[in-house]
């Protein structure tokens, strides 16, 4: 029997660099860093330490220029842009700070988009929408759009769309950064929850140390590196 990998997540000397011109720079310089499976992990950093890079890599958005990525014991640093999509919609669901929702479609449409994408058929898409619309206290709002909802309800639809595959890990990134610290708070309740109640992998990315107190270990970036763990 073949013994599973602690981690879920691991990036090996990961190196990202654009071109500028004649100048290359450097968004990541040689990153190392590793999530356990059920982990909290927030990645902290200053603007300009390369946290965007280092989302895109985490939620297999993006391929390192050299080095490797591993999810789950997967090495996808070299797989094409249409087979990291495919991973992308069964394993990872995104939390983004501006939920990222399409205005002309209901709560309850915005949920069931990303199964469309894997296939799940109608009926079961509908079923799973509506639970966890319910879970995350908008069982009355399904049919409302985006507009018509709060910043609150409308990161409660963008946490619901995450969970709509069912991922394994959840990237959260700068996820309350558009509410107000009441509201804030209560995010980051649901996303403890989440990860206690559900098993739920979480990686949050955050320049505020507030939020990364949730967090089970937090990871310090600077540079294109983790300099802290």
């Amino acid at each position: 029997m073949v013994k599973r990998d602690k981690h879920i997540i691991r990036i090996v000397e990961a190196w990202k660099t654009y071109k500028m011109g004649d100048v290359d720079v450097h968004a990541l310089r040689g990153m190392n860093f590793e999530v356990e499976y059920g982990e909290f992990v927030a990645i902290m950093g200053p603007s300009g330490s390369g946290k965007s890079t280092a989302v895109n890599m985490v939620g297999c958005l993006d391929v390192p220029t050299k080095g490797d990525i591993y999810l789950e014991g997967k090495n996808i640093s070299t797989l094409s842009e249409s087979q990291l999509a495919q991973i992308r919609g069964k394993k990872i669901g995104f939390i983004f700070q501006q939920f990222n929702l399409i205005s002309t479609l209901t709560a309850k449409r915005n949920v069931t988009l990303p199964m469309v994408f894997q296939g799940v058929g109608y009926r079961k898409r509908v079923r799973r929408a509506e639970k966890l619309l319910k879970m995350v206290g908008l069982g009355e709002r399904m049919q409302h759009k985006p507009t018509e909802l709060s910043g609150g309800q409308q990161q409660r639809v963008a946490i619901a769309r995450a969970l709509a595959n069912d991922p394994d890990v959840i990237l959260a990134d700068e996820p309350t950064g558009n509410l107000d610290s009441k509201t804030g708070k209560e995010m980051m309740d649901f996303l403890c929850n989440l990860h206690k109640k559900e098993k739920k992998t979480i990686v949050m990315v955050t320049h505020d140390p507030r939020l990364a107190k949730f967090a089970e270990r937090i990871a310090h970036l600077r540079d294109g590196s983790i300099v802290k763990r």
